[in-house]
């Protein structure tokens, strides 16, 4: 029934163009996927009446309220098809004492906990797995990895499962989600693992199982993260089950209308079984409290819907209340807290504003209560961001004690500059450039991770990095690791 309903909702948005929110820009053809023209990120044109590309004139305070942390250089992982690791997530794995992380171009690696072992674990490249990682420009490749909280527990369900979201250039089989638009750039796959110990040194266990994939009609906006909710304890609602992070399917604007559209899996957070089989392709469940697994007309899939890109997303140790970092279009990034069932907006609205592709209004800010709007936002005509190169990541809440000045503050960042922000967890804001800096302590002073990453790359005799592309990870102990895609190394914060 649902692919039935996927097809009809097709067919009505090809029918009816008129009706879009945003008339869809000419797609490619198949294989080429690129972004379409003038709805790309850069520079916006001046706005028109009751319009703004400049929504928070008041810049994000560059010195008051910074706290100044300390680092150690961790480990590294070594360079990738001459080139260097782009490394994209670091989980900790408390059943084996070992933390893993990945690179964009498709490898696994394990991660001691003293940070002086990296040996790899999988390599999704490897060609009897048949799916090879789709690793073209900045955007696609390796997106995340997740165990299943039953990793080692022998006999249980679960037991050596873990799962892979990765773009891929193999687009032969049938896809479960397809775009509501031409243009077939590549395909996105969740695959399942089973490892047949845990705990052994790199993966010897059979070919993985697909458990559904996206047809992906443009290069950009693709997967984001999966995670298992780590503070759902055996036998509540949400524990093993599986949340994805899936964008609006690329160009700009959301030109299929995907996000507001319930009945596509494009642009949301969706929420899975892994372990169950009542999806239509049955090779996964729907779990029964969803939010919309009632209502004929929404995938039964759907956690959260109106996301752009949610790239990132973890829960707070202390509650388990759900954040995430969503990259914006062309002006607004935001934090927000995740809610089941929530809308949250795009792409009628862009974070707090009325979207209006390179502008925003700003004369009905947060004036829809049906939405949910975010808790913090910035712009991208802030001087500490790069123009045209602005993207919000993260996202941890520090509930540890070591690092004091950390303790009780959500943490999250700015992808291309590298800079670290916060705000407090307990006093959320209500959106806006309500937060403070993060810098590092090094040699005297305080710099950011970008002159961070510029200075390794000059011991590495390599050019230096012109972006940080920021990442960031939590180890055992809710250690905060910091990542990045241009100097290999794993940055740990220590009291």
């Amino acid at each position: 029934m649902q692919d039935v309903t996927r097809l009809a909702a097709a067919a009505l948005v090809m029918l009816l163009p008129a009706f879009a929110q945003n008339p869809p820009v000419a797609p490619p053809t198949a294989g080429q996927g690129a972004p379409g023209p003038g709805q790309g990120r850069g520079q916006a044109p001046p706005p028109g009446p009751g319009r703004s590309n400049n929504p928070f004139p008041a810049p994000i305070p560059a010195t008051e309220g910074v706290i100044a942390v300390n680092f150690v250089e961790f480990a590294s992982v070594p360079d990738a098809g001459g080139r260097e690791a782009r490394l994209n997530l670091l989980r900790d794995e408390p059943g084996t004492r070992r933390m893993f992380v990945n690179t964009m171009q498709g490898m696994l690696y394990t991660l001691s906990y003293d940070g002086k072992s990296v040996q790899a674990y999988l390599d999704l490249n490897d060609p009897k797995w048949g799916n090879p990682v789709q690793a073209n420009g900045a955007e696609r490749g390796f997106q995340s990895f997740a165990f299943h909280p039953q990793f080692t527990q022998a006999g249980a369900r679960g037991f050596g499962r873990f799962y892979t979201f990765a773009d891929t250039t193999n687009m032969g089989p049938a896809a479960d989600f397809v775009p509501l638009g031409n243009g077939h750039s590549h395909d996105m796959v969740l695959l399942e693992w089973t490892a047949k110990d845990p705990k052994a040194a790199a993966y010897e266990g059979g070919a993985p199982r697909e458990l559904f994939r996206f047809a992906h009609p443009f290069s950009n906006h693709n997967g984001g993260e999966i995670a298992f909710n780590p503070t759902a304890r055996p036998g509540s609602a949400d524990y093993g089950l599986l949340y994805v992070g899936s964008a609006d399917g690329g160009s700009g604007g959301d030109p299929y209308n995907h996000s507001q559209n319930l009945n596509s899996a494009f642009g949301k957070i969706l929420r899975i079984d892994p372990l169950g089989r009542d999806s239509a392709n049955g090779k996964y469940g729907i779990p029964a409290s969803n939010p919309f697994v009632k209502n004929p007309d929404a995938l039964g899939e759907v956690y959260s819907y109106g996301h752009r890109n949610p790239q990132r997303f973890s829960w707070d140790p202390a509650n388990g209340r759900l954040f995430e970092a969503e990259i914006g279009q062309n002006l607004v990034e935001e934090v927000n807290q995740i809610v089941a069932g929530g809308n949250y907006g795009w792409n009628i609205w862009e974070a707090s504003f009325k979207y209006f592709r390179r502008e925003v209004s700003i004369e009905d800010q947060r004036g829809d209560p049906k939405m949910v709007f975010p808790i913090v936002e910035y712009d991208h005509t802030d001087p500490l961001m790069m123009p045209g190169q602005v993207a919000a990541t993260g996202i941890y809440v520090y509930r540890e004690k070591a690092i004091k000045p950390l303790t009780g503050l959500l943490i999250f960042g700015d992808n291309p500059t590298g800079e670290i922000f916060y705000v407090n967890a307990d006093k959320l804001p209500q959106g806006g450039q309500n937060f403070h800096r993060i810098l590092f302590n090094d040699k005297g002073g305080t710099k950011t991770l970008l002159q961070l990453i510029k200075e390794k790359n000059a011991q590495q005799g390599k050019s230096p990095a012109t972006r940080a592309d920021l990442r960031m990870g939590v180890g055992p102990n809710g250690q905060l690791f910091i990542l990045n895609k241009h100097d290999g190394t794993i940055r740990l914060l220590v009291p």
